[in-house]
């Protein structure tokens, strides 16, 4: 088995998990469930600027790169979620990461970054929609799911 028939389906799980991930903080923080908004067991108050906004671009980005539904723009407008969230809360706290508590906002988004680059991937709703319409992979621009048709 080519390590490359690999690539697409190993790139639909990341992208899963990623949005699966992010969904969770969206219930978190929008619902109060799985432990609340940061641990507390409470929701955030509706409206509140930024984190109740951050959690509703989390809830609605995390479910759509999750099904692989309009993934570039929702996995782009996570990313950029994730780095307001790194720049503004995380990094005056300290120049790296690890300094400021801001590991997961990093990491969140360089991997929506690359999700919205390079697509959802042949497991997603994208890929039957565009299965469906009949337009090659190529044609899309989605590359992961063209390389894995080869």
């Amino acid at each position: 088995m080519s390590s490359h028939r690999l690539t697409a389906p190993a790139w639909s799980l990341f992208r899963i998990v990623v949005g699966l991930l992010f969904l969770c903080h969206g219930l978190a923080s929008v619902f109060g469930v799985l432990g609340g908004s940061r641990g507390t067991g409470q929701a955030i108050e509706p409206g509140t600027w930024p984190h109740w906004y951050a959690g509703l671009i989390q809830l609605v980005c995390g479910a759509l790169v999750l099904v692989g539904l309009a993934t570039r723009p929702a996995a782009l407008l996570a990313s950029g979620s994730m780095a307001y969230a790194y720049f503004v809360v995380h990094q005056p706290q300290g120049l790296l990461p690890i300094e400021n508590g801001g590991v997961t906002p990093a990491l969140y988004a360089w991997a929506f970054l690359a999700i919205a680059v390079l697509g959802a991937g042949p497991w997603s709703a994208d890929a039957v929609i565009t299965r469906r319409r009949g337009v090659p992979a190529v044609a899309t621009g989605d590359r992961v799911l063209a390389d894995s048709r080869r």
